[in-house]
């Protein structure tokens, strides 16, 4: 991890939890990115398609390895003691593998819990939850 990485990580500051996922998430460093899961969170990044586990972390290393840049802005909170759910929409931009730029975007679902150190981290990351096709 750089030292320019080192200061971005989970936070206790729940309105400061998204600018600091997409820090992580725009560093392009897996590692640095699973500290803002929990252990068994549950990845959709793909319609339809669940990752939990090692498949999960390895779809964020292939993905990463791209250079995404994203962008993200809260649209709607429901916070109920340790548990948030985020509405979120998103963009990113990167080179395809055909090395013609890409563009993604959608609108994120997100179950976001308080761990005992009192960090807040995704339990349910679902990127297209809120508009993923039947």
């Amino acid at each position: 991890m750089s030292a320019s990485t080192t200061t971005i990580q989970p936070t206790e500051d729940l309105d400061k939890h998204l600018e600091h996922y997409v820090q992580a998430f725009n560093s392009n460093d897996p590692d640095l990115l699973e500290q803002f899961y929990t252990e068994e969170a549950i990845a959709v990044w793909e319609p339809h398609t669940p990752l939990q586990g090692e498949a999960r972390r390895e779809a964020a290393r292939e993905f990463l390895s791209r250079k995404p840049t994203m962008t993200a802005v809260e649209r709607e909170r429901y916070v109920t003691n340790d548990t948030i759910l985020f509405i979120v929409d998103w963009q990113i931009d990167m080179t395809g593998a055909d090395g013609e730029p890409e563009h993604l975007e959608g609108v994120g679902v997100d179950v976001v819990r308080k761990g005992a150190d009192g960090k807040w981290r995704y339990a349910v990351d679902d990127a297209y939850g809120g508009n993923a096709p039947a």
